[in-house]
Formats: structure tokens, sequence, C-alpha cells
């Protein structure tokens, strides 16, 4: 058996602390991106496929794509351009000859062409506002990105956890229905000999009937939890797959203070410094709309030549004789625009008003899942502690009643209802367990710390 550490480098705050040492169990064939029949999958290489095949990152990276050719765009406004022109005509008609006085046909070719070239030297810098703001908006995407991609593992991770949790589950009632089944043969062994009543044996009949029920409905859990992950990672539901549960450390204590916590998000959350991005690239909008105001100078070159069939000079000659050029400085000066510079300053000063806006909410959004991230922590921990105890307390118990009932001085109905809490206190373990998994995970998320590029496994 291989011993495989995963440990994602923000994730450490959270799952690898909370997973100490994630073993990994023996698998007969290596999981891809389309992992086939019968291929287990574990947490690492659920993290990989997410990455690859998970849609809204997709559509992050086609917006970040989008955004780069956008400030491309932006840098070539300020080269100059520069035209290649020509054109041709044929002209038909009749002249009149001053020498012999007769009327002549006309039959004429004509080729012109040429080529210009024209800069902006100055536009109220515009251009340059532009730039900017395309450059804020493209660092905005950029951390759009790596939000979705901590977005993506963590979901995988709820996910996963989820699964294991329905797995647990599972063995709970799995191992409760064993041991109903168990008792009902001891049960039905002094019912044939005539130490217990046949009623004793019908009672049990129908604990083991109902454990039976709860087996299948966790079963039912498991897999509707499998179908959530499948469809995070975009995998063939015609497949069959085997999701590698890792071993739970939940001595592994973690303390937090809720103060560091919300520091430590403002500082890191992408999600945040992508709104403030946009706050940049508005404010760089108010300053493009307003260059409207100011003047545009431009340079202007040109060079070109004609030909004709009129005359008797050839081509190349006429090309040679005709050839010349031109350079202009213009400059346009706005003193009436319907208004339009005014109102597109206007929109732009609105806009980042709500970039403003939505940098506020998006603030107090952070703080607000950093706290009750907090608090659920907190009280997960105590969840847990105090599903362990009960749990301790039904085992005794349920040994207690099983010792009576043996010697005949317990009922069966005392029994089953220690076995009945024992169960749920074994239930109870199991979903505060991986609760306080969970919620570390989501410390780490909503903090911004969560790293999903780094990937390190251990053999």
């Amino acid at each position: 058996m291989r011993v495989l550490n995963g440990k994602l480098t923000a994730l450490t705050l959270a799952l690898t602390m909370a997973i100490g040492g994630m073993a990994r169990v023996k698998a007969e064939g290596a999981a891809g991106d389309t992992a086939s029949a019968g291929t287990p999958i574990t947490f690492e290489e659920a993290v990989r496929i997410a990455l690859k095949q998970n849609i809204t990152l997709a559509q992050a990276q086609n917006a970040a794509a989008t955004d780069a050719a956008t400030v491309r765009g932006a840098k070539l406004s300020f080269l100059p351009n520069l035209q290649l022109s020509t054109s041709g005509s044929q002209t038909y008609g009749r002249n009149f000859s001053e020498t012999t006085g007769d009327v002549l046909s006309r039959n004429n070719q004509s080729v012109n062409a040429g080529i210009s070239s024209s800069v902006t030297l100055f536009n109220g810098l515009q251009n340059i506002a532009t730039l900017h703001e395309a450059e804020k908006n493209q660092d905005a995407g950029q951390l759009d990105l790596t939000r979705a991609k901590q977005t993506a593992v963590f979901t995988v991770a709820s996910n996963y956890l989820s699964i294991i949790t329905a797995q647990e589950q599972l063995k709970v009632q799995q191992e409760n229905l064993a041991s109903l089944e168990a008792q009902e043969d001891q049960i039905k062994k002094m019912v044939d000999a005539g130490a217990r009543a046949i009623s004793d044996l019908y009672s049990q009949q129908a604990s083991t009937a109902a454990a039976k029920l709860a087996v299948v409905n966790a079963q039912h859990d498991l897999e509707l939890g499998k179908v959530d992950l499948i469809q995070t990672l975009r995998l063939d539901p015609k497949v069959t797959y085997d999701f590698i549960a890792p071993a739970v450390n939940d001595s592994a204590a973690t303390q937090y203070n809720l103060d560091s916590l919300t520091a430590r998000a403002y500082a890191q959350r992408a999600d945040l410094a992508a709104e403030a991005a946009r706050v940049d690239a508005s404010a760089q909008g108010v300053k493009a709309a307003n260059a409207g105001y100011w003047p545009t100078v431009s340079l202007s070159a040109g060079y070109n030549s004609a030909y004709t069939s009129a005359t008797d000079l050839s081509f190349l000659n006429q090309f040679d004789q005709q050839r010349g050029g031109s350079i202009s400085i213009g400059v346009s000066i706005p003193i009436f625009d319907r208004g339009q510079t005014s109102v597109e300053a206007q929109k732009a000063k609105i806009q980042e008003d709500n970039a403003k806006l939505a940098l506020d909410a998006q603030k107090q959004e952070v703080a607000l899942e950093v706290k009750r991230a907090y608090l659920n922590f907190q009280s997960a921990g105590e969840q847990l502690s105090a599903a362990q105890a009960q749990l301790t307390a039904s085992d005794l118990a349920v040994k207690t009643s099983q010792q009576r009932y043996q010697a005949g001085a317990g009922t069966l109905v005392e029994l089953a209802q220690a076995q009945a809490a024992q169960v749920q206190a074994a239930s109870a373990v199991v979903s505060a367990r991986y609760g306080l998994v969970f919620q570390q995970a989501l410390m780490s998320y909503y903090t911004g710390e969560l790293d999903p590029a780094h990937v390190v496994l251990n053999g």
C-alpha cells in the first residue's frame, strides 16, 4: 500500500489538518480525466479533474482571455495605422480636336495608388485612460479566475466529504444490522429453549427489518452523494466510480481567532481584490469619458502617384513623374457635441459609484462569511465532543442492557431502546466528525487561503 499525502497549500488549515495523513487505498488502475469503470478516484485526483473540466472554471478562463485581448487592443491603439489604397477607372466619350476640327473618340484608362498613415498625438489622454481601465479589468478577471479555481476545489471537497460521511453512516447502519441479526439468532435459540416468549422474537425481527431499511436508505444517500460529485467533475454518469475515503484524524484541533480570520480574509480573498480592481477600472473609465472635452491632435502622412492612358508616356514613367506626398497635422476642438460627452461622463461616474457599492457589499459579505464559518466551527467542535460522550454512554448502556436481558432481569424493550440510542449516537459522531472537517475546509475557503495550484504527492 502506498501512502499518499495530498497537501493543498492553504487547504492545510482545513482538510490536511483534519484529514491527517491521507491513506491511499490500493487501486487496480489509475484514474484518468474520464475514469474507466471500476477505477477508484482519490481526493487529489478529483481536484485535478475538476480544475480541468469544471464548466464555471472554463468560463472564467475564457473571460480572462477576453480581458487580455482587450488590453492588447488598447496598447495597439497607440500605434499609427497604415493603409494602401488603389483605384482604376475607364472613361468613355468624344473630344473635339481644335487642330483638325475633327470629333475624336475618347477611351482612356487611369490608375491611382497611394499609401497613407495617421497617428493620434493627443486626445485628452483618453487612450491612456482606456489602457489603464483595460489593465484593471484584466486584473479583476485574473482574480475572478483564482476564486473560480478555489470554488471548484471547495465544491469537490464539499461533495467528497458528503460521500465520506455517507459511507461512514452506511457502515454504522450495516454494523447495527449485523448486531441485530446476531441478537435475533440468540433470541430465537432462547425462544426455542422456552427461556423467552415468542413475542420477543417478533419484536426483534421487527427491529432487524427496520435496520435493513436504514441500510437501504444509507446506501441511497451514498449514491446520491456520488451523483453530485460526478456532476461536479463532469464524469460519465454511466460509469460506476469508487471514491477513496481518506483517514480522518479528529484529534488535531485547530484554534481560530475571529479578528485574525477577518483580517486574513480582507488581505487574501481574491473576489474582494477583484471588486477593488473594478473600482480602479471604473475610475479610469471616468477619465476616459472626460477626455471628450479636450481637443484631439493627429498627424497624417500620405504618398501617391497616378497613371492615365491619355498620354503617350509609359506606365512607369508616369508613376515616376506624378508621385508626391504630404504631411499634415490636424487639430479637432470640440465645441458642441449635443451633450454626448457630458452624458458619457455622467454614466461613467455612476458606474464608478456602483463599483464602490459592490466593493462595500463584498467586504461585508466576506466578514459575515468568515464569522459564520467561525461560529459553525466552534459549534462543530462542541457537537463532536458531545456526540463522543453520548456514544461512550450508549455503549455502556447497551452492554448493561444485554447482560440484564440475558440474566432475565431486563426486558427486550429496554435493550432495544439502548441499542437505538447507540445507533443514534454513532451516527451523531460520524456527522459531527466530518462536520468539523467540513468547517475547517470552509475556513480556508472563506479566508481566501485555499491554493489548488500546488498538490504535493509524497510516496
